[in-house]
């Protein structure tokens, strides 16, 4: 009796777990494309800037001032040497995502997003010699093709916003690549990830933000009707952006890979159709196929890596699981496994 109650709360707090994000996620993605559509708001890189404030602003309170979750300490040389350069990327990617949102719809974007794991392994593949197994590749043809399909019967298509958003996977591949590299012996959540890297991103954008887009702002500012009311909003998706990072962090604990895999795709799915409700972007039918293909060769890559490491390892290899390996330092030619890091693409 006492076991069955255990597991219906175990599997209560893991759905409840994964509301609470879809919900930040959904809410973060709907918050910002109202800021640059209905808003009128057109600068990315301060909304970028917005959302680190908050973010080091919360993970500063819940870290240092209530203690929820316990500081990592990182040495001061490797947070210019290691922590810096994983920053410089992090911020990057997160200003992509938010400039493809401006000139592309949620769908869209939510759809090339996706392609993230075929990025990652062809960069591993090319940058650091590693070897997957014929399964990997063939689970990456339709993500591949879902996305083609859904790009080629857009009816919104924008090259700029189009771009922005396939080098925003570029970096995300990136990033999960120099984390394996760079972070190696710290074991960072998605909460001292935020707390360590949100401040340098912030350092990053902030003077390139009030150049390039400080006079079109106080143009809006001057212009808009309710310009008060608006930043409010604003401010409001910055919070909900750390609030999302907060999320991610207790999904994790909560769940298992292959649920938040799964959970992961229904969640793109979720979003795609709350910003059809909200903004009734034109969707052809193909369109739809394609993303749908899409969300499916996601669902089935994530399958087929949980597989693959389900697998005994080559006899005779050499097993040291303490110590943390590096892209440089593969134990072996076998089947490896790619970086894709699904339970930390989300962070804002």
């Amino acid at each position: 009796m006492e076991e069955n109650i255990i597991c219906q709360w175990s599997v209560f707090r893991s759905l409840l777990a994964i509301l609470q994000w879809w919900t930040f996620n959904v809410t973060v993605i709907i918050m910002n494309k109202w800021i640059f559509q209905k808003l009128e708001f057109k600068f990315p890189l301060s909304v970028s800037c917005i959302h680190f404030i908050c973010s080091s602003i919360g993970a500063y309170v819940v870290i240092k001032m209530l203690k929820l979750k316990p500081l990592i300490h990182v040495d001061p040389e490797d947070r210019w040497r290691r922590i810096f350069p994983m920053s410089f990327v992090f911020c990057i990617n997160i200003v992509l995502g938010n400039v493809s949102l401006r000139y592309i719809p949620v769908s869209f974007m939510q759809t090339i997003k996706s392609f993230t794991p075929a990025t990652t392994v062809v960069l591993q593949w090319l940058v650091w010699r590693k070897y997957f197994e014929w399964r990997i590749w063939a689970s990456l043809i339709p993500i591949v093709g879902g996305i083609l399909l859904a790009s080629v019967t857009e009816l919104s298509f924008n090259m700029f916003g189009f771009c922005a958003a396939l080098f925003g996977c570029l970096a995300t591949s990136t990033k999960t690549i120099l984390a394996e590299s760079l972070l190696h012996g710290y074991k960072f959540d998605s909460i001292n990830t935020v707390y360590y890297m949100a401040p340098f991103a912030t350092m990053i954008l902030a003077i390139p933000a009030m150049l390039l887009e400080g006079n079109g702002i106080l143009e809006w500012l001057s212009i808009h009707p309710y310009p008060w009311s608006a930043l409010i909003i604003i401010v409001t998706s910055g919070v909900m952006a750390f609030c999302l990072n907060f999320s991610i962090f207790y999904v994790i604990h909560s769940t298992t890979a292959v649920t938040f895999n799964v959970a992961g795709n229904l969640k793109v799915a979720a979003a795609v159709l709350v910003s059809w409700l909200i903004f009734k972007n034109p969707i052809s039918y193909l369109n739809a196929v394609g993303c749908a293909v899409t969300l499916v060769g996601c669902t089935f890559y994530g399958y087929v890596r949980h597989m693959i490491s389900q697998q005994p390892p080559v006899p005779g290899t050499p097993r040291t699981p303490r110590t943390p390996r590096t892209p440089r330092t593969p134990l072996s030619k076998m089947e490896l496994l790619p970086l894709v890091n699904d339970k930390l693409d989300d962070k804002v």
